[in-house]
């Protein structure tokens, strides 16, 4: 069962048996005793508990025999007391549908369960079927009437508390090892009681970012059979509801949120027990990753689904944090969000959304065409940019602060796309995120948290050596970088717990690229080696050293790596010190070059020349949004040698190096930018057309 009754003091309707006034509390609805979609079976589980409650009640008050008739007087309406619990939970059964799913309105969200709820009651978090954290102390909050006891037992421990006049109470219990033994946590007041089953205790892991984190398992290449594969009692899948707002949330509701992109409602803020039935709305990477650590580790994984389609990395970080960047891009952002939520009027908001309507409609009959039946006017007030989901800040206290204080293991993040779509976004990000990371892991009380990092996936269409300089000029590619660097930068810091997996070569023109399984099995297998001792290698190759001189670059990497699929090398460009880049012939080392016999190639050095770059000095790799690059281990490990790069030419510096012209501002204008594509389309051209007239040159005969 997922709750005990909301209000478990009602079961005990014998409460006044022997007290001078012989009042029974009125039952109430059923509905104050069972949650909604209660299953027979839960509800024959709530009956035996009223039933054991009340007998409890009766030993407790055994009267001497100068009682004995109050006794039997006292039996009498324990009886009654029984037979109007049975009553109640017949009643519940009855009004029970045979489907779990309540009835759901178009458009519309239905809450369950309130964020906080009256009289004693626990935060949403915990709940049957959940995963508690392994070997780190246990921490339960909630509330109740102020002053009001509060006991929490579990495992054999029990710890209390008193409320506060907020209604607020918490403890803490100590440390437990792992199991997968399904237990009971009890939360005890002076006149309720919580009783929460089939709790395991685990390991739980954070999933953040947006939609591609989000894309469910069954939408994917090969989900399917993952879906009907996902029978793991012991992995328990959580959806965090997506709440709006700037003020940190203490807790949410459980819910079957409406969701306007896909037409459907999503059910949100409830544990459940993984399978085929339930999986089909969890992160397809979430799963594959929670999947394989339990295979591999067979210890109880819970996985709370943080992620939200569309949002960016400052949505995601405390604005008090961001206050604190002293950068122009940060500032400028937060002063421009001020701006928007200041100037914001709802009612003249109303009346343009009343006015596009009429539009729509006068449309409609001069086109001949029909009002749909139930299509109005609007006549709602909109809260505007403050409740946006991508107001710096919202996300982090929509949905993570309600999450704050609860022990996990980690989290994993893949996210980026929206960030893409503002020049030079990349710039901010990399001030942002390292900030969002350390927010992250205060929340979650833990400093050293384990936190890895998917870079971002493919957009747009494949770049081939034909177009290979103009797809050069995205942003997205400067967003991917940054994910790596960031991922470099704090793992040289000291920091032995952040983790990265590459995306790029799962690629797809669709900015959701249905290649999902393959991402969530490289972050799990960074998790497996950093986290659970297992001996796989989850470090992409490693740039060691560059080296220039006579004509060619040569990369030493700290492994082999190679051609995924057979055939060259590709996915490198060069550059002179003209910072003008060419498509680079890439090819291993040869160690016994100049000497006769086979070659012998060092598959650990890759030496790279263009005979349009003379003195090659700076490289490029993996250097497009959907790009052409199959450099990877060699040890079948299936691991893409990273995008990066060993120059530090901005867009606004591409831009002056092929048209000859300064930018106006560090950010490309959208003309200025399309002046660059340009300029960069006329570069690939040249090249192809000298490579044509050369080969021509060579193959006379392929003009007879």
């Amino acid at each position: 069962m997922m709750w005990q009754p909301a209000r478990p003091e009602t079961l005990d309707f014998c409460a006044g048996i022997g007290s001078s006034s012989g009042a029974m509390n009125s039952p109430g609805p059923a509905s104050a005793y069972f949650p909604s979609g209660v299953h027979n079976a839960d509800a024959k589980d709530l009956l035996k508990t009223s039933i054991t409650v009340n007998r409890q009640a009766a030993r407790r008050s055994e009267p001497s025999p100068r009682h004995r008739c109050q006794h039997n007087h006292a039996m009498n309406r324990l009886l009654a007391c029984v037979t109007a619990t049975l009553v109640v939970a017949l009643a519940a059964v009855a009004a029970t549908p045979s489907s779990s799913q309540p009835k759901l309105e178009r458009g519309k969200d239905l809450v369950e369960v309130p964020a906080i709820r009256e009289g004693l009651s626990v935060h949403n978090l915990f709940q049957a079927n959940m995963v508690i954290q392994r070997d780190k102390p246990i921490r339960v909050w909630g509330w109740a009437t102020p002053g009001d006891k509060v006991t929490v037992s579990f495992a054999g421990q029990s710890q209390s508390a008193t409320a506060a006049a907020d209604r607020s109470w918490k403890v803490e219990l100590p440390a437990v090892p792992a199991s997968a033994e399904p237990r009971r946590l009890v939360v005890q007041g002076s006149k309720q009681k919580v009783e929460l089953e089939n709790i395991l205790v685990g390991d739980i892991w954070v999933l953040g970012g947006q939609s591609n984190m989000e894309f469910e398992i069954p939408k994917v290449e090969g989900g399917q059979l993952e879906v009907v594969s996902a029978n793991f009692p012991n992995i328990r899948l959580f959806s965090v509801p997506q709440q709006n707002g700037p003020d940190a949330k203490p807790s949410f509701p459980m819910l079957y949120q409406w969701g306007d992109f896909f037409g459907r409602h999503y059910r949100q803020g409830y544990w459940d027990v993984c399978t085929p039935e339930t999986v089909r709305d969890m992160s397809a990477i979430g799963y594959v990753f929670a999947r394989r650590i339990h295979m591999a580790s067979q210890v109880p994984i819970g996985v709370v689904d943080a992620s939200r389609g569309g949002t960016t990395v400052e949505a995601w970080t405390p604005l008090e944090v961001l206050k604190t960047v002293d950068t122009a891009e940060v500032k400028t952002l937060l002063a421009e969000w001020d701006q928007k939520v200041a100037a914001f009027d709802p009612q003249q908001d109303l009346a343009k959304r009343v006015k596009a309507f009429e539009d729509w409609k006068a449309r409609q009959k001069a086109e001949g065409k029909e009002i749909p039946a139930g299509r109005k006017a609007p006549d709602d007030l909109l809260p505007g940019p403050a409740m946006d989901m991508n107001r710096p800040g919202n996300c982090y206290a929509s949905m993570i602060a309600p999450l704050a204080g609860f022990p996990i293991k980690g989290a994993i993040w893949h996210q980026g796309f929206n960030n893409a779509l503002v020049p030079n976004g990349h710039v901010l990000y990399a001030q942002v995120f390292p900030k969002m990371i350390a927010a992250w892991r205060a929340a979650f009380a833990a400093p050293q948290m384990p936190f890895g990092i998917i870079s971002l996936c493919t957009a747009g269409d494949p770049q081939t050596l034909d177009d290979y300089l103009e797809r050069m000029s995205d942003e997205g590619i400067y967003i991917r970088e940054t994910h790596f660097k960031m991922f470099l930068n704090l793992r040289n810091a000291g920091d032995n717990n952040i983790g990265y997996a590459s995306s790029f070569d799962l690629r797809r023109s669709w900015y959701h690229p249905q290649i999902k399984i393959p991402a969530g099995e490289r972050i799990a297998a960074w998790a497996l080696a950093t986290q659970y001792g297992k001996n796989v290698r989850w470090l992409p190759p490693m740039l060691k050293e560059v080296k220039t001189g006579e004509g060619r670059m040569v990369l030493h990497l700290d492994t082999w790596a190679g051609p995924f699929h057979d055939g060259p090398i590709q996915g490198f460009a060069i550059a002179g010190k003209d910072g003008r880049f060419q498509p680079a012939k890439a090819e291993w080392l040869n160690k016994s070059a100049g000497q006769k016999g086979q070659p012998n190639p060092e598959r650990s050095a890759i030496v790279l020349t263009s005979p349009l770059v003379p003195e090659p000095l700076y490289f490029r790799h993996a250097w497009g949004r959907n790009p052409l690059a199959n450099l990877k281990s060699s040890d079948a490990t299936d691991l893409p040698f990273a995008t990066q790069r060993n120059d530090s030419w901005t867009m606004a510096d591409m831009y002056e190096i092929y048209t000859g012209k300064k930018s106006a501002a560090p950010a490309l204008s959208r003309s200025e930018q399309a002046e660059l594509v340009k300029a960069l389309r006329a570069a690939d051209l040249k090249r192809r057309a000298g490579e044509a007239k050369s080969f021509l040159e060579k193959h006379p005969e392929a003009m007879e």
